[in-house]
């Protein structure tokens, strides 16, 4: 059985609390945060006593500690972490999707080791309706205290999953049907605009710095590229990697309901 960690942030333990409450093992909430006015604390409070987890009121500091972090906004959760899903889940989400005849959309995150990037392509993985999120098990940051208080709790809405090797985890899914694009700045790259984004797709983000791997990019059906009308002199090559997620699931979710 994994170790509990400590989650930290108003969204995410409120997250883990309204899905996964029998996780919860102790809840420590600053002094002061307890008052009726706090409608946020006082509702993490009864949801905490619904699953019968001690409730603790203590200082400042000592949350700080238990967090590891001062961005607590004066609540900690001591909890077990979700499990992580695998290939054979992958496999059975889009069986799933196909049998039910809904449009599959998947994003492959490659090498995103900064928690705060991770967390915010989650944030914004759920807001625009991706159903499954997939990094490889090396090379990339985990679901850790950091990436879930970034992520507001949208670690807690959408399957997260881990894989040994990720290049053959895209020909796998490619023999399930989806169409596989990766973003990168290549010749053969085509603008995201024009791709046709409405079926069963998987979009690859890679890091700031290095981009996906060039074995992953090999793997990928088509490579894409951002558009930016704006750098007519060349000074901005990339963009974050939690922003360029945002705007290519943008676009994914114009094409498929305008």
């Amino acid at each position: 059985m994994a170790k509990p960690i400590y989650f930290y942030g108003i969204h995410a333990v409120q997250a883990i609390l309204q899905n996964r409450g029998i996780d919860g093992l102790a809840l420590f909430i600053q002094d002061g945060k307890q008052n009726k006015t706090d409608e946020a604390v006082e509702n993490i409070i009864n949801l905490a006593k619904q699953y019968g987890i001690s409730v603790q009121f203590s200082a400042k500091d000592k949350l700080t500690k238990l967090a590891e972090s001062p961005q607590h906004q004066g609540v900690v959760l001591q909890a077990r972490p979700s499990d992580v899903q695998d290939e054979n889940d992958l496999k059975l989400l889009i069986d799933k999707y196909q049998s039910e005849q809904k449009s599959l959309l998947l994003l492959i995150l490659d090498q995103i080791t900064d928690p705060n990037n991770l967390g915010a392509c989650l944030r914004t993985a759920v807001a625009m309706g991706v159903s499954a999120v997939i990094i490889p098990k090396n090379h990339s940051s985990s679901i850790t205290p950091a990436v879930a208080k970034v992520a507001v709790g949208a670690t807690e809405y959408m399957p997260f999953i881990q894989v040994t090797n990720l290049a053959r985890t895209i020909n796998e899914i490619k023999k399930q049907g989806v169409f596989v694009y990766g973003t990168a700045l290549d010749d053969t790259a085509k603008s995201v605009q024009d791709c046709d984004l409405t079926g069963d797709v998987a979009i690859v983000m890679g890091s700031e710095g290095d981009g996906i791997r060039r074995l992953t990019a090999d793997s990928c059906d088509q490579l894409v590229y951002v558009p930016m009308t704006g750098n007519e002199h060349g000074f901005i090559q990339s963009l974050n990697v939690s922003v360029a997620t945002g705007m290519v699931l943008y676009e994914v979710s114009r094409q498929r309901f305008k």
